[in-house]
C-alpha cells in the first residue's frame, strides 16, 4: 500500500489531533439537555465529568509508552475504534448510565490517543517551528470547536442530542481510513519477555532521567494552565448563564469559544519565539488575564470578561506551549509516546481534579465565591512558575556566560530549562 508522503500525514495526524479534543468538549454544551431531560442531580453531573478524567487517566497511565514499542499507528487506530464506538453509545445513551459508558469510553481512548497523537506530529514535523504551533493550538482548537459547534447545535439544529454526535462519528471514520495510508513513525522494538510488558503497561509515570528536571520545572506551567481551562469549561457556561444572564446556548458557547480561540491563535503567531520568551509572555498574560476576567465576573461586565478571555488564552498558549518546546527538547526520539503522556497526565490532573472539587462547593460557598478561589489558586500556580522559570535562566545565564550566548537563529529551538547533559 502507497504510504502519504510525511508532509501529508503530518495534517492527517493533526485533524485527528484536532478532532480527539473536538470530541472530548462537545458533550459539555448538552449537558444541560441531559439534566433536564433525565432529571439528574448536580453531583451525578460531576461524576459524568468524573468518569471522563478517571478513565482517561488510567489509560495514560497504563497504555501511554506503548507507542513505543509497538508503533503509532496501532495505538492510534485503536483509539480510533473506541472513539467511534463511544459515539454509537452517545447516540443510543437514554439514560444516565449509558451517558456515563460512553464518557467512560471515551475517556479511555482519548488517553490512549493524546500521547501518541502529540509524539506523532512530533516525529513528522516539517520543521520544528511548526511542530511547535500544532502541539500548542490543536488542543486549543479542539476545545474552542466542540463547545462553539455543540452549542451551535443544540440551540438551531434539529435532534441536537444525536447530530453532533454522528457527525463526529462520520469523521472519525473518515480519519481512520486516512490512518492506514500514514506511514509508522516510531520502531517497533516489541517487548523482551511478559514481566518486560506488564512492567509497561503497570499504572505509574515515567520519565527517562534526562527529562526529569526540565519536566518537573515545567509542572507549573502545565498545572496553571490547564488549571485555569478546567474553569472555563466547568464553571464557564454557569458563570455566562447567572452573571451574565445569556441563556442562548450558542452565544453561550461563542463566550467559552474566545478564551480558546485566543489561545489557538496565539499558538501560531508565537511559534517563532524560544521557550524562554514565550514562558516570559505567558506566565503574566496569564496572571492578568484571569484577573481581568474575574473582574469582569464581580463587576458583572460582560466585556470586562471577554478581554479578561482574550488575554488569559494568548497567556494560556504561551506558557503551555513554552513548557512543552522544553520537555520535548529534552526528549529522546524513542521515549516521546512514554514523555507526552507524562505530560498529558499532569494537564489533565489540572484540568479536572479542581473542575470537581469547584462543582461540589460550588452549591455551598456560591458561584462568585468559588470562581474568585480558583483564580487565586490560578495565580498561586503562575507566580510560583514564573518566579521558578526566572530563576532558571538566571542559572542558566550564569552557567553558559556571554562568550556562549545563544545565536538568534537557533533561539527558536533552545529551551527555557536547560536540558541535563
Amino acid at each position: 500500500m502507497t504510504r502519504l508522503h510525511p508532509h501529508r500525514a503530518f495534517w492527517v495526524i493533526t485533524a485527528t489531533f484536532v478532532m480527539v479534543l473536538f470530541a472530548s468538549a462537545a458533550p459539555s454544551p448538552l449537558y444541560p439537555v441531559y439534566q433536564q431531560l433525565w432529571g439528574f442531580s448536580a453531583f451525578t453531573l460531576t461524576a459524568v465529568f468524573a468518569i471522563y478524567v478517571a478513565t482517561m487517566l488510567v489509560s495514560l497511565l497504563t497504555v501511554g509508552s506503548l507507542s513505543d514499542h509497538i508503533g503509532r499507528r496501532p495505538v492510534l487506530a485503536i483509539a480510533l475504534v473506541l472513539l467511534i464506538v463511544s459515539m454509537v453509545l452517545f447516540v443510543s445513551a437514554d439514560d444516565v448510565g449509558l451517558l456515563m459508558a460512553a464518557r467512560a469510553l471515551q475517556g479511555l481512548a482519548t488517553g490512549a490517543a493524546m500521547g501518541t497523537l502529540t509524539a506523532t506530529v512530533v516525529d513528522l514535523q516539517p520543521t520544528p517551528r511548526l511542530g511547535s504551533a500544532i502541539t500548542g493550538a490543536a488542543p486549543a482548537i479542539g476545545l474552542a470547536g466542540g463547545v462553539a459547534v455543540a452549542g451551535l447545535f443544540v440551540e438551531y439544529a434539529p435532534a441536537p442530542r444525536f447530530l453532533v454526535y454522528e457527525v463526529i462519528l462520520a469523521l472519525f471514520a473518515v480519519l481512520l481510513i486516512a490512518l492506514l495510508l500514514v506511514p509508522e513513525t516510531s520502531d517497533r522494538i516489541g517487548f523482551t519477555s511478559r514481566r518486560h510488558l506488564f512492567a509497561t503497561l503497570a499504572p505509574q509515570v515515567r520519565l527517562p532521567a534526562q527529562v526529569r528536571r526540565v519536566f518537573l520545572a515545567a509542572v507549573p506551567a502545565l498545572v496553571a494552565t490547564w488549571s485555569l481551562g478546567g474553569l472555563y469549561l466547568s464553571l464557564g457556561s454557569s458563570v455566562v448563564a447567572r452573571v451574565f444572564g445569556v441563556d442562548n446556548h450558542a452565544e453561550a458557547g461563542v463566550l467559552l469559544f474566545v478564551f480558546f480561540a485566543s489561545a489557538a491563535i496565539t499558538s501560531l503567531l508565537i511559534t517563532g519565539r524560544s521557550a524562554a520568551t514565550k514562558l516570559a509572555f505567558g506566565y503574566p498574560a496569564l496572571a492578568g488575564g484571569a484577573v481581568i476576567s474575574l473582574a469582569g465576573v464581580l463587576g458583572e461586565t460582560l466585556p470586562l470578561y471577554i478581554a479578561g478571555s482574550v488575554i488569559a488564552g494568548a497567556g494560556f498558549a504561551a506558557t503551555f506551549l513554552g513548557a512543552l518546546d522544553s520537555i520535548s527538547a529534552a526528549t529522546p526520539p524513542q521515549q516521546r509516546g512514554q514523555v507526552f503522556s507524562s505530560v498529558f497526565v499532569a494537564s489533565y490532573l489540572a484540568f479536572s481534579l479542581p473542575a470537581v472539587v469547584a462543582g461540589i462547593i460550588v452549591s455551598h460557598i456560591g458561584l462568585r465565591e468559588t470562581v474568585v478561589g480558583y483564580v487565586a489558586y490560578v495565580l498561586v500556580l503562575a507566580v510560583v512558575g514564573a518566579l521558578t522559570n526566572a530563576r532558571l535562566r538566571r542559572r542558566s545565564a550564569r552557567s553558559t556566560g556571554p562568550a556562549t550566548a545563544v545565536p538568534a537563529e537557533s533561539a527558536e529551538s533552545e529551551c527555557a530549562i536547560p536540558a541535563p547533559r
